[in-house]
């Protein structure tokens, strides 16, 4: 590990001060361009006494504005600080945890993963139309039905198509015949340029798709194609979980990653990652921005400072090994569950290095989903699967007591005594 240590509450606490003393001060200082300010000081305390042991907290008082992106070209001086702090955030999960070498990527923390995988797609239309004199007619997207519903938001908004492939039912795999003939027909309609889309830990199932399906299909038929990974859910847990992972940016095939810290590494809601190679985020450069200091080359444009310190503060409270022993906790409360509906009889989907389990819906009741707020695939009669989620605040009594209950419907279905 070259970025990711582990800290102590006063080595975090001085860190983040140093940099909220870098930014601009709007309590002390004339900043008189920035259409910005702190939080109005007659609704939020910014001399409340709990602040000066909670950085995070100051921070969002403080109110930096972390508009464009801090590992290309320049950046709005004012907030040069907290914007360190997102870089190291970035080297963390880009060279530590994704494998990429220091200085080779380009990345921003955004408002969740919806945004960053559109941030991905709208990247690489822009790349093939720019480098390539692609057509937007002849640019699609490809990914599998299991996706998460940012593609086809993406596909949208950015008016290009989306070929969606189908899974085998039981084991959430990618049709790769299916996929092919898709693809062949793609061709023959006058798509050229690809953009793929794999899934690192899809929404409902957790399945992880093998890339290769996608970029041996597309190699074999000679098309252009850049190829993003959907890490939202899994990219906190599979590159852990499995150490023999090659989903990284050691694959020269793979240009960008998004993950989510607002769900696996429990950060607050609305902060996602994206992280792309050298040489393409500026194909979404927005040179009309011109009174951003370095433009801008993000979706969403003003966003917040507080949450890269809020990443920055979980990463280096763990450190790499606190990290891999939670997750490896959650890896065996996920193997007790599914050990248990083995015994039952239950029919259901996991990946094996991730924490969902994903169960048949004929052996849900209406009462049990009511209860333990299970999520159904679907949310009408033609719902299949329903999925538990093994999070940090699910421990094995939980588990245990929705066995418990489990078990008593599915006898009393099967007409046994119990």
């Amino acid at each position: 590990m070259q970025f990711w240590k582990k800290l102590s509450q006063k080595e975090k606490q001085a860190r983040i001060q140093k940099a909220l003393e870098e930014n601009v001060n709007f309590t002390h200082d004339a900043s008189l361009g920035y259409p910005a300010s702190k939080l109005d000081g007659k609704v939020f305390n910014s001399e409340a006494p709990f602040l000066k042991d909670a950085p995070i907290l100051q921070t969002y008082v403080a109110n930096p504005n972390h508009i464009g992106c801090h590992t290309y070209g320049t950046s709005e001086k004012a907030f040069s600080g907290t914007q360190e702090i997102e870089r190291e955030v970035l080297n963390v999960l880009a060279v530590d945890v994704f494998k990429a070498k220091p200085d080779s990527f380009d990345g921003y923390i955004a408002p969740g993963g919806t945004e960053a995988n559109i941030q991905a797609i709208w990247m690489y239309r822009n790349y093939f139309m720019y480098d390539l004199q692609a057509k937007p007619n002849e640019i699609v997207i490809i990914a599998s039905e299991d996706t998460h519903y940012s593609i086809p938001k993406a596909s949208n908004l950015l008016m290009i198509d989306w070929l969606k492939i189908p899974v085998a039912f039981e084991t959430r795999l990618i049709d790769t015949d299916a996929l092919e003939s898709i693809v062949i027909r793609a061709k023959a309609q006058g798509k050229k340029y690809f953009i793929v889309v794999s899934n690192m830990g899809t929404t409902m199932f957790g399945a992880i798709d093998n890339p290769e399906d996608y970029t041996q299909v597309l190699e074999k038929h000679d098309l252009h194609y850049k190829l993003h990974i959907d890490g939202a859910y899994g990219g906190f847990v599979y590159p852990m979980s499995n150490k023999n992972s090659t989903i990284n940016f050691e694959n020269p095939k793979i240009s960008s990653i998004t993950i989510d810290a607002h769900k696996m590494l429990q950060a607050p809601y609305g902060t996602g990652i994206f992280i792309c190679r050298k040489g393409l985020i500026e194909n979404v450069m927005t040179k009309e921005a011109e009174y951003v200091e370095g433009m801008d080359l993000t979706l969403c444009g003003s966003r917040s400072g507080a949450n890269a310190v809020a990443v920055w503060m979980i990463l280096f409270t763990y450190g790499p090994f606190g990290w891999h022993e939670k997750i490896s906790i959650l890896q065996m409360r996920t193997q007790w569950l599914c050990d248990q509906l083995d015994t039952l009889g239950v029919t259901y989907f996991r990946e094996p290095f991730m924490n969902i389990v994903t169960i048949q819906a004929q052996y849900i009741t209406h009462a049990l989903e009511e209860k333990y707020d299970l999520v159904p695939q679907k949310h009408d009669e033609d719902n299949l699967w329903y999925k538990i989620v093994i999070m940090d605040h699910v421990e094995v009594d939980h588990l245990s007591t929705f066995i418990s209950d489990l078990k008593a419907t599915h006898h009393a279905k099967k007409g046994i005594a119990i």
